[in-house]
């Protein structure tokens, strides 16, 4: 999210997180960042693969999931837990069905045009278009939306990736998001909470 400090501005021109500071290189966005490490330090290549056909699948899986899995998941974390954290008031159970909708139908083009028949989304190996559409489907698992019930290919899609990745490396991963709910018991300054419950209730509108 944004931030108005002086120190964000140095590291982020955006002032935003994830932010990466390289020396005297800076850079916001994950999906840069994620490709800029990738080149930087020459991963394997199934990473992001050198064969340019597959690397434009790993770029078509990038370019569809910032409308589609990205503007669906992470609301479910929003509305369970961040924004009555912050309000002190829960939202309308309508408002988390409206959410579950748009993702549901996000997830059925992801199984049917994406994943397919295949191991990982771009084929046989996993890439980055699998480790940034793993990190947004866990966090409605971390509010107890449970996606991956009743939909098989989509969870045996998720056992292949924490195994590609390693299992403890994974939960390490996703620790943060997997207790989110333990935020719940935290205090937020009074003023924070004025300043953010206006941006919060238009975030989801």
């Amino acid at each position: 999210g944004p931030s108005n400090s002086d120190g964000a501005g140095k590291v982020s021109l955006l002032k935003k997180v994830p932010a990466l500071k390289d020396g005297d290189f800076t850079l916001a966005e994950c999906t840069a960042i994620l490709l800029y490490l990738s080149r930087k330090y020459n991963t394997p290549d199934h990473w992001y693969p050198s064969d340019i056909q597959k690397r434009a699948r790993v770029d078509e899986y990038l370019s569809w999931h910032h409308t589609n899995i990205r503007a669906n998941a992470p609301k479910t974390m929003w509305i369970k837990v961040l924004i009555p954290l912050i309000t002190g008031q829960p939202l309308p159970s309508e408002k988390l069905q409206e959410v579950m909708e748009g993702l549901f139908a996000s997830l059925k083009q992801f199984e049917e045009r994406f994943l397919q028949d295949k191991a990982f989304i771009i084929g046989s190996e996993i890439s980055l278009a699998d480790l940034v559409a793993i990190v947004e489907l866990m966090q409605p698992v971390g509010v107890g939306c449970d996606i991956f019930e009743d939909r098989p290919r989509l969870l045996e899609w998720r056992r292949r990736v924490e195994d590609a990745v390693g299992k403890e490396l994974f939960f390490q991963a996703h620790e943060m998001l997997l207790n989110i709910k333990e935020l719940s018991n935290i205090q937020i300054d009074p003023q924070l909470k004025e300043h953010l419950t206006p941006v919060l209730m238009k975030l989801l509108k």
